[in-house]
């Protein structure tokens, strides 16, 4: 075995080399590739913590240069996915479940404020000129649905978030962006398998017609179960994560 990098076992893993020839292709989309590769590998476990990510065994390991590797590693700093060595170089970041309850719980009283919002303020209406194109996008997304990928949590946060506008509280929905920020890198976790993104899917055009309805106990129902069903995902994905990587950094020699 390769002392600096680690390959998951496992046949059914997302993961696996480039496609052929990626190395010919053009420059944005052997970056972007790349890029995809190592997040799915992160996320999988296949990375002991605090094992720095060499970039030339990074480029073996993928067949591309290390150019597109660098740029992956700083992105994947931006992710929150990575931590920066001092002198330098990057090891993965280990999903911290310590306070995510505590930032769920938050995100759901954030959620809930806008929605019950126009019930306990007569003058306040959920606004459908944001709410309708918002529903038009997730039914075109519903009848072409996007591939599983991490980067699906940027998508769920524009829901979210502009589902709490059309409410019209800006200072609310700016305190959601904030919770998002900080529980974005393990909410990737939720959404690596085709069936959590058409779930996903299905549940925010259940949420936004709801509301659309004016039956707001109703969204606030599904929104808590929605909400639920993101966290227990998550706290399991990202568990299995973390066993994943103390079995790969048990391996080596």
């Amino acid at each position: 075995m390769n002392a600096g990098l680690y390959t998951a076992p496992d046949p059914g893993s997302t993961s696996g080399n480039l496609p052929p020839r990626a190395a010919s292709r053009p420059r944005t989309l052997r970056r972007e590739l790349v890029y995809r590769e190592l997040k799915q590998r992160i996320l999988a476990g296949e990375f002991p913590p605090r094992m720095r990510l060499a970039e030339e065994r990074l480029g073996a390991l993928l067949e591309v240069s290390r150019t597109p590797i660098r740029e992956a590693l700083v992105r994947l700093h931006a992710d929150g996915l990575l931590r920066h060595d001092p002198d330098g170089g990057y090891h993965v970041a280990a999903p911290d479940l310590g306070g995510l309850r505590d930032l769920y719980e938050l995100r759901i009283v954030l959620e809930l404020a806008c929605l019950t919002r126009a019930a306990q303020e007569e003058r306040v209406i959920h606004d459908p000129a944001v709410l309708e194109p918002l529903r038009d996008e997730w039914r075109a997304m519903r009848s072409d649905l996007p591939p599983a990928d991490p980067s699906f949590v940027e998508r769920d946060e524009s829901f979210h978030v502009t589902l709490s506008r059309a409410a019209g509280n800006l200072a609310v929905s700016e305190s959601l962006q904030s919770v998002n920020a900080r529980i974005r890198p393990i909410r990737m976790y939720d959404f690596l398998t085709e069936d959590r993104i058409a779930e996903t899917v299905d549940q925010h055009l259940e949420i936004v017609e709801t509301v659309l309805t004016g039956d707001i106990d109703e969204a606030v129902v599904l929104m808590r179960r929605h909400v639920g069903v993101s966290l227990e995902v998550v706290e399991k994905r990202a568990a299995r994560a973390i066993t994943q990587m103390l079995v790969y950094g048990g391996s080596r020699p």
